[in-house]
């Protein structure tokens, strides 16, 4: 089991990674982030990131509970034209998600989906 920084260093690391974070979509709260500090993707906005995706999990939290979805939401996946954004709900602490920001020319999405994952059944809160 990790705790959240080591978590986040090693998310970091995951090919085409530009930043990632660990957040609250309950408070709205990052509980810790990290950044290459990339022009694309400077470090200070991953707090504001987190914030903001804050409220995209929140809005298809109350989307899914309106259709009375029988299902969990496990991630979402934002596709800009440069960039993945995913966000990465935590199973074993409700309220909790990784966001990791991607460069598109760099990464392998189905690896860095596949290392989130390992990295959230690793969690230690």
């Amino acid at each position: 089991m990790q705790r959240i920084e080591d978590s986040l260093v090693q998310a970091l690391a995951i090919d085409g990674a530009l930043g990632v974070a660990l957040g609250d979509w309950k408070s709205g709260m990052c509980l810790g982030f990290k950044g290459t500090n990339s022009p694309a993707f400077p470090e200070a906005n991953l707090e504001l990131a987190v914030a903001g995706n804050t409220e995209v999990i929140r809005a298809k939290m109350r989307v899914a509970e309106s259709l009375k979805f029988n299902d969990e939401i496990e991630e979402i996946l934002i596709i800009l034209g440069t960039q993945y954004h995913l966000m990465r709900l935590i199973k074993t602490v409700n309220g909790l998600f990784f966001y990791l920001a991607l460069d598109r020319a760099k990464s392998n999405l189905a690896l860095a989906r596949l290392k989130l994952n390992q990295l959230e059944a690793e969690l230690k809160i």
